[in-house]
This record gives structure tokens, sequence and C-alpha cells, in this order.
């Protein structure tokens, strides 16, 4: 199995979008994905039509085997499967605390469904937190929204600074540029300084879109509801040039 990670420190970036969307295009190919919504907000949760509730709530999660397999949610698409968040996440730094236990913990809970799908895709929370480190030591590949500003720009800095501080592979890294709008002269700017500067940088880029935007009111991914879309048809770019990279 190989888990991906969707992060960023900042939120509003793209990041849970990408999440559902590059979910969804894996699970269509055959490959068996769940979705691991770890953000308070139940975002991705909500997109798939799946209950944020969760009995037990997050101490469920990191308990034990029955416990998490019961939690995972079957979707109205095939092959795709999504462990849901509630709101109790935002605990999750708390009960990892309690537990006492190495970074690893969050991986030792993986290993336990890692024969039953191809994928886990885990979207994030942003920002960073006890729950992040656990999903840094995690998740065997980063992908990184950016938009091309300043400020998110410089969040993708910190995050390569924080894992080369920590030893970890900066080079799973794999950032990509989300929500461009080519109408600014900033974004292409900074795009066209972003691929001589960054060697990780994919080259697809998904630009701001109100088909996006309808997820919310369709509850569905992108390419499910509108499959022959510019937003969809790049998602379906991204995804092809991310599974180059991890193969």
């Amino acid at each position: 199995m190989i888990t991906i990670a969707l992060y960023n420190f900042k939120g509003g970036v793209g990041k849970t979008t990408s999440a559902v969307n590059l979910a969804y295009l894996a699970s269509q190919e055959g490959e068996r994905t769940l979705l691991w919504d770890f953000d308070p907000q139940g975002s991705a949760s909500y997109f798939c039509q799946v209950n944020t509730k969760i009995r037990g709530g997050a101490k469920k999660i990191i308990g034990g085997k029955n416990d998490i397999l019961e939690a995972i949610k079957e979707t109205n698409y095939r092959n795709l499967d999504v462990l849901p968040a509630d709101f109790s996440i935002r605990n999750m730094d708390i009960i990892l605390d309690d537990t006492k236990k190495s970074k690893k913990k969050l991986k030792s809970i993986t290993d336990q469904f890692s024969k039953k799908y191809d994928f886990t895709f885990i979207d994030c929370p942003p920002g960073l937190s006890l729950l992040t480190e656990h999903i840094f030591h995690t998740a065997d590949y980063f992908i990184v929204p950016i938009i091309p500003s300043t400020l998110s720009i410089r969040t993708y800095h910190q995050v390569l600074d924080y894992f080369k501080k920590n030893d970890l592979d900066t080079k799973s890294i794999l950032p990509f540029f989300s929500m461009v709008d080519i109408r600014k002269s900033m974004h292409k700017d900074l795009m066209i300084s972003g691929f001589k500067e960054e060697d990780n940088l994919l080259k697809t880029i998904i630009k701001y879109s109100s088909d996006i935007e309808k997820m919310g009111m369709e509850l569905s991914p992108l390419p499910a509801f509108a499959p022959n879309s510019k937003s969809a048809v790049a998602y379906k770019t991204l995804w092809k040039e991310i599974k180059k990279k991890i193969k």
C-alpha cells in the first residue's frame, strides 16, 4: 500500500478538493483506495456523502484493529472507501500524547489495513501539530498544493525546512501550483520562477475554477459529475504525473 498525504501549513490552498479528486481517480482505475479524512471540518467526508460522526470519536481511530476497520465507510463509488473525520479529531494531539508512543503510532495503525488497500490518501489538517508529525512518519509521499503567492510559497519552504531539520526525505514532497489565476501577473511570474528553482515541483497546474467550487453543491468528486471539464482533465493529468513520480 502506498500512503499519500495532502498537506500544507496553510489552509485554503485546495488541499481537500485535491485529496478527494485524486483518491477518486485512483479508485476508478481499479485501485482499492481509502480516503482518510483527518481535518476536523470533515470536508473530504462531506464531499463523499459520508457521515462525519464516528461512534467513539477520535479515540476509536487509535484503538484496536477492529475499531478502525469498523470506522471505515463505503462510498457510492467503486473501490473508494472513507475513514471519516468528526469534530473530535481536534483532540487527536492530546490522545496521541497520552499514548506515550513514538511518532510511528499512526504508522502501526495504517499497517492494519495495508493489505486491504492499494492507496491511502490522507487529507491532513493545516498547521503543524503532534498529529501532523505522526503523519510525516506515516505517509510515503506528500502532495503539497501551493497558490502562486508569496505567503503560500513561503509555507512550502517551511515544510521543506521542517523535513530537513528532522531528517525526513524531502524528495517525498511533491508540490504543485493550485488555485492559479492566469489573469494575475504575479501568479504567472511566481510560477515561472518556481519552475526554474524547485526540482520537485510538478508540472501540472490546477487553475481556479467554479467547477471545483461546485463539488460542495454536487457532493461529489469533480471527475464524477463533470469528467470533461478543464479542471477534471487537469486533475487527471496531475494524477498521471504523480504516478510516474511514486513508481
